[in-house]
Parts: structure tokens; sequence; C-alpha cells
């Protein structure tokens, strides 16, 4: 019954469009007002408890770092680069936007800060060279899901925050799957273009083209090398990383490229500090609503549950993946991945997954999440920039969806894409 109450709470204020911060707290206070066993208390107390974490300190900094960039005038150095290597390819302004979506994403880790960074250059550009504008916009919005997969990932952050798992291992892991998922949307994104008769652009690339653009785009590029090779080389830690690339790209951005000015910082700092009150709000309530399922040992009934359909461990884990991306569809991924975390995790270990490929696949599912309605947060922000509704937009989504899908089944059943640079 308790369960019930939790949950029923929840879904309630979902419905009643309350933000899932708030939804969280609210249900966990119900919660603990109905059993009696708890005091009020325990929800003041998981709010402080849980983001008192060192491991927490890269989130800010990530999220900062993220601003500094999309401010800063890397987008377009990303795409001039992207397009000297695949611009006369037939559909190559489709494919050059996944391109700088991946690189972007190696700097910022978010998913909707890489869709609002790259779509407000490449949305208009697109439609400009005369590609549909559905299929422009579903083309950022899918590539900006990359932003939590290939590392920096805020979402991975918390995952070894709450899995005690290897910050370091899973930015490591998650380099080859953001590469295997970027390949799928590519492959879909030409299949497309040439059905449709996207030309590429008639200037043949040159290699003093792209020596020229590579050189500029220099600074930005360097981001993800600095912080990986940072962390993988054992100078420093991922929360260390986060507050160098911090200093690093400022920079870069006031220095190097001279985009960003010194009356551009207090916006900057004001929009990093939103985003990192609501991540760090949804991280507290989040965390104080996991433990109640703990305490009631609701994982270990969901747990028991799902055994009892089927010891077969591939059995287990497609379910496991399609309540993963129901749950991407209507959770916001640092709550989701909170709350199960503690369910599947040790589901998986008993399966004989290892944690930090596990991870992966949790990652990439909730990714997914970031362009399947309703929730879709890189839907309502390639519709803020193309003027599209979310139901038309969502349509032109589904072949990337497919090809997402398509790719976490590949990553799921072959651990060695995500820890072959680990060496497992």
């Amino acid at each position: 019954m308790t369960a019930f109450v939790l949950f029923g709470s929840f879904a309630l204020l979902l419905l009643l469009s309350v933000p899932i911060g708030i939804a969280l707290g609210l249900a966990t206070l119900i919660t603990i007002i109905y059993s009696g066993s708890l005091p009020l208390e325990f929800l003041a107390q998981g709010l402080v408890t849980s983001v008192d974490s060192f491991p927490l300190l890269a989130v800010p900094f990530f999220i900062l770092a993220g601003e500094i960039m999309g401010k800063g005038g890397v987008s377009d150095r990303l795409f001039n680069f992207a397009n000297t290597i695949v611009g006369n390819k037939t559909g190559g302004f489709a494919i050059a936007a996944i391109l700088t979506c991946m690189f972007f994403a190696a700097i910022s880790g978010s998913g909707p800060a890489t869709v609002a960074a790259v779509g407000g250059i490449m949305i208009p550009a697109m439609v400009k060279r005369g590609y549909d504008k559905r299929f422009a916009t579903a083309v950022v919005c899918a590539a900006g899901s990359l932003g939590v997969i290939i590392p920096p990932s805020i979402p991975m952050v918390i995952y070894g925050v709450v899995g005690t798992t290897s910050i370091g291992d899973l930015f490591i892991a998650g380099i080859l799957p953001g590469i295997f998922v970027g390949l799928a949307l590519i492959v879909w994104a030409y299949i497309y273009s040439k059905k449709k008769g996207y030309k590429g652009q008639t200037e043949k690339s040159t290699w003093k083209g792209f020596v020229e653009a590579g050189w500029e785009a220099k600074w930005a590029l360097l981001v993800p090398v600095i912080i990986l090779g940072g962390i993988y080389g054992g100078i420093f830690t991922p929360t260390e990383a986060a507050v160098i690339a911090v200093v690093y790209v400022l920079f870069a951005g006031l220095v190097f490229y001279r985009e960003l000015k010194i009356r551009d910082l207090p916006k900057i700092i004001v929009n990093a500090a939103l985003t990192t009150a609501t991540v760090l709000v949804i991280i507290g309530t989040a965390t104080a609503f996991g433990r109640i399922l703990t305490i009631e040992q609701i994982p270990t009934q969901i747990a028991n549950a799902m055994l009892s359909i089927s010891e077969n461990p591939i059995v287990i884990i497609l379910l496991i993946t399609l309540l993963l991306l129901i749950i991407g569809c209507f959770m916001d991924t640092v709550a989701a991945i909170i709350i199960v975390t503690p369910v599947f995790l040790p589901i998986a270990t008993n399966l004989g997954y290892d944690p930090v490929h596990f991870g992966i696949i949790m990652v990439v599912n909730l990714a997914i999440g970031f362009i399947t309605p309703p929730l879709g947060v890189n839907l309502f922000v390639g519709s803020g920039i193309s003027g599209l509704s979310i139901e038309s937009l969502s349509r032109a989504i589904i072949p990337f969806f497919v090809a997402m899908v398509l790719t976490l089944i590949l990553i799921t059943f072959v651990p060695h894409i995500s820890l072959l640079f680990l060496g497992r």
C-alpha cells in the first residue's frame, strides 16, 4: 500500500504538470505522512545529505563550461570543421550537423544544451539549403541526445555517485557507444538525403580547407582531449577536470576566439546557476524518494517479480531495457538514474553485467528519452528554435528513434563496445 501511495501520488502530480523535482518531493512527503514510520525531517535531511558529495561538484562546473562554450563561438567553428569533412557528400549538411553535435557533446555534457547551441545555427542553415524543416530539426534533436552519451556526461556523474562506480571509467566507456550512436544517425541521415535528393555543397573539400578549419577549431577540439586525457592519465579526478574545463573554455572564449565578452559573464553564470539549481533539487528529492523505496524494500520486490517472469538473462535485460525506455518518456534523466539504479544495478550484476557497462546501457536508454514525448526535452528545444509543433516533430523523429534503439541493443549485447578502452 505504501508503494501504491508513493507511485500513485507521484503519477498524479506529474499528470497535473507539477515540475518533476517538486513532484518527487511532494510524493515523498505524502508517503511519509501516510506511513507514519518516518519523521517529517527525513525529507529535509535527504535534500541536504544527497548533494553533500565531492563528485557531484562536477555537475555545476560541467554545466558552466557548456554555457560558456555555447556563447563563445564554438558551434560555428565546430560546424566549419565538420563541413570540410563531409560537406560535399549527399546530405552533407545533415551529416555535418550530427558531427557538430558529437563534437559539442564532448564539451557540454547536456542534451538540451547541445540542441540549443547547434540547432540555432544548423536548422536555419539546413532549411536555407533546401532541407525539409522537420527533417533538419529532427536531425539536431536526435544528435543532441549524444550530449549525455559522449563524455563528459552529467548523467554518468550521477550514476557513478549512486552506483559507487568510477566516473572516470564511465567517461572512457562512453566514447565508443557515443560514436556508434552517432554513426547510426549518420546512416539514416544519408539514406533519407539520398531519397530526397539533398546534395552536398558544390565546392570540393581540400586538405588545405580541412587543415585551416581544424586549426581554427583547435581550442574547442582540445577540450575533450584535456578532460579525458587528464582523467585517464591519472592527472586529475573528474571533478577537478570539470573545474579545469571551466577555466580553459573561459580563457579560450575571452583570449583565443574573443567572441566572449566580460559583460556576457553575469548572464552565463545566472543561466548555469538556474540549471544547476534545478538539477540539484531533482537530485535531492529523487534521493529521498529512492530511500523510501529502499526502506519499503520495493527494489527487492521488483527484482523478485522480474526473476519470477524468467531466469533467462537475455529476457531479463530486455525487460529492463523496455522499462528504462518507458521511464525515459516520462521522467527526467537525473531523477530516473537516482531512482532506478538501486533497483536494476543489483539485478544486472547478478546476471554478470559489469557495473560500468550497465551504466552505459542505462545512460543510452535514458538518452533516447530526450526525443520521446511527452517529456522529450530535446523536442521542446528544437520546437522552440524551428517553430514546429511537438506533434509534427515527434513523427519526424521516429526513424532516428529506431536507429538509436537498434544501436542500444548492439551496445547491450556486445559489452566489448563499452569496455574496450578499459581493457575488460
